[in-house]
């Protein structure tokens, strides 16, 4: 059954166990904000952030597209500024498919959505069987090959690369090389919304690779321009 959840539509691509941080200042989702953070203790602060297929961020034509498929955001952390505007940090959870739009009953888009399941949540009955070994080798492989990318992309930012540990979990770890390569949007989008996490992972691989000899033989970090339309406002 559909729930109803506000939506913030973005131009980039938010994934499960990714945080968000934003700064609103738009008066619409200054309003969705202020509802979240007015519901009572206990309630889950949740909105839905889906990225924007046509249109742009903020301004009369905003969001005139949206992609089907998206990321739950639980609201974590709200400053309040003293002219109304807010920074907040929140964090993706899981994903859902959006069905309908209102875009009448409050300022902000709200959306009907089916919340889907993940594939972490079935791992533990494929514990030690020869598909879940492959999944965790396929994992290892993608592993291997995001350090060599994060390593090719710190060289190209003449920065040391992070050596934070990465998660165990393959679904996990999917979500995560996903969040950091520098994809297009369709690309990005498109590993979001693969419920497959052996295809997701495949499609990494390839991708990382692709990616960190492109960075080698630049010798910078290439802005994806597809994204560049909906990042920020019409002039």
């Amino acid at each position: 059954m559909a729930e109803s959840i506000p939506l913030f539509p973005l131009g980039t691509v938010l994934f499960p166990g990714v945080v968000l941080p934003l700064h609103v200042f738009e008066n619409r989702y200054r309003e969705l904000v202020s509802t979240l953070i007015e519901y009572r203790d206990g309630t889950p602060r949740e909105f839905g952030v889906v990225a924007i297929r046509q249109g742009w961020e903020v301004g009369p034509k905003a969001a005139e597209a949206l992609f089907e498929i998206g990321t739950v955001a639980s609201l974590r952390q709200v400053t309040r500024h003293p002219d109304g505007r807010f920074d907040i940090i929140a964090i993706g959870t899981r994903r859902f498919r959006l069905r309908s739009v209102d875009a009448v009953s409050r300022p902000y888009l709200v959306g009907a959505v089916d919340r889907l399941p993940e594939a972490g949540e079935l791992a533990p009955r494929f514990a030690g069987s020869a598909a879940g070994n492959a999944l965790r080798e396929l994992a290892t492989q993608v592993g291997t090959a995001f350090l060599d990318y994060v390593a090719a992309l710190a060289a190209a930012r003449g920065v040391r690369p992070d050596g934070d540990e990465l998660p165990e979990e393959p679904s996990a770890l999917s979500y995560l090389v996903a969040s950091v390569m520098l994809l297009p949007l369709e690309e990005r989008q498109a590993l979001l919304a693969e419920s497959s996490p052996v295809a997701r992972l495949r499609a990494e691989l390839s991708q990382l690779g692709r990616e960190a000899a492109l960075l080698r033989l630049l010798r910078a970090v290439p802005v994806p321009l597809t994204d560049l339309p909906t990042s920020s406002g019409p002039n």
